[in-house]
């Protein structure tokens, strides 16, 4: 019965509400006394990737289903039925830019394999000293890469994974630091009302450390003494990746949750209205809560809106898509912004293509 089905989902919607007031109470509290702020390295790895998924606020670790997964949640992989690519630029504060680019092959009918390429990099900063505050003529950069290998799958109809191996590269100046982390991630589509869970643990890797040329001094061993310079090397800190661990809940509302479904005679879904919930914690920093919705007007024109909780700068984001279909290729070009507290407005490009 569709109220027996509406009174469910009700009650499904309250509890997820005072979970979400509950959560976002015990975020802000601990974000007040958090201790752990500074510790892990690889920052850049946190930065969300995809245009569709921002504009939802980050409420999108059940919903993934295209490349930008690789982040999200990589057993998305597994809903790409077609060869794929996809390009995203995130415009980051102070003319830092992260960009993104991933592409996928299916090796069989239940699995796919993925390969990505995240850089974020700073431009041109100056470089300045204590006695030269103005700039010394030097300049330097800092760039940050991960390279990644994902395979995800079909275990059965409903449940898919998704792993992912990562190659990270810090650098600045003559300063470099590398290593490997992992990824893994779980989709289950329960069956009930559209309702899809997901599950992922982000950046499994040991310490890294950085080393280079710009660690090595030749410096005199005891100062105001006229001895021959010897040469030493400054010692660096080993630090950890920024681990964290993220599960969501997603349905669509116009898929028999609350209306069903308007297909007209192309077979073309007429309304699509997608909802998420996203929980996330880190080793880094307090935990973070998030809400987005998504929709969609025939596959073809797509509205998103999200919030997000646990974060000094980020709140309210929102963004737009425009979809294109023909018989052997269909792309997706999405915007999304998402205005911070202090740092100004930060916004995404993402451009999506498959074929057949």
């Amino acid at each position: 019965m569709k109220t027996t089905r509406v009174t469910s989902l009700l009650v499904g919607v309250v509890t997820l509400l005072m979970s979400a007031y509950h959560a976002g109470a015990q975020a802000t509290i601990a974000a007040t006394d958090f201790t752990k702020v500074g510790l892990s390295g690889g920052q850049f790895l946190k930065i969300g990737i995809g245009a569709r998924a921002t504009g939802m606020g980050g409420a999108y670790s059940a919903v993934a289903n295209d490349l930008s997964s690789v982040f999200w949640n990589a057993a998305g992989i597994a809903s790409i039925k077609k060869y794929s690519a996809d390009f995203s630029q995130t415009f980051w504060f102070a003319g830092m830019s992260h960009n993104y680019a991933a592409a996928v092959i299916p090796v069989s009918e239940n699995y796919r394999l993925a390969a990505s390429l995240t850089n974020f990099t700073s431009g041109d900063i100056r470089i300045t000293t204590m006695d030269q505050q103005d700039g010394t003529g030097g300049i330097y950069q800092v760039s940050d890469v991960a390279i990644g290998l994902t395979f995800a799958g079909n275990l059965t109809e409903q449940f898919s994974f998704g792993v992912t191996a990562k190659y990270i590269s810090m650098g600045f100046t003559n300063m470099n630091a590398g290593g490997i982390v992992f990824d893994v991630g779980t989709r289950y589509e329960t069956g009930f009302e559209g309702i899809v869970l997901g599950f992922s643990i982000n950046s499994l890797g040991t310490q890294m450390e950085y080393s280079g040329s710009d660690v090595a001094r030749a410096n005199n061993p005891v100062n105001g003494v006229n001895t021959q310079p010897i040469d030493m090397r400054m010692l660096t800190q080993p630090f950890d990746m920024p681990l964290s661990f993220r599960m969501g809940l997603s349905t669509d509302l116009c898929k028999g949750a609350l209306f069903e479904p308007e297909v007209d005679g192309s077979g073309v879904l007429q309304h699509s209205l997608i909802t998420a919930v996203d929980f996330e914690t880190f080793s880094d920093v307090a935990e973070q809560f998030a809400l987005g919705a998504e929709y969609t007007w025939k596959e073809l024109v797509s509205v998103r809106a999200g919030y997000r909780t646990g974060t000094d700068q980020f709140g309210l984001s929102g963004g737009v898509g425009l979809r294109y279909v023909s018989e052997d290729f269909s792309g997706r070009i999405d915007y999304s912004v998402s205005p911070t507290k202090n740092i100004g407005m930060i916004s995404r490009v993402s451009i999506s293509m498959r074929f057949d």
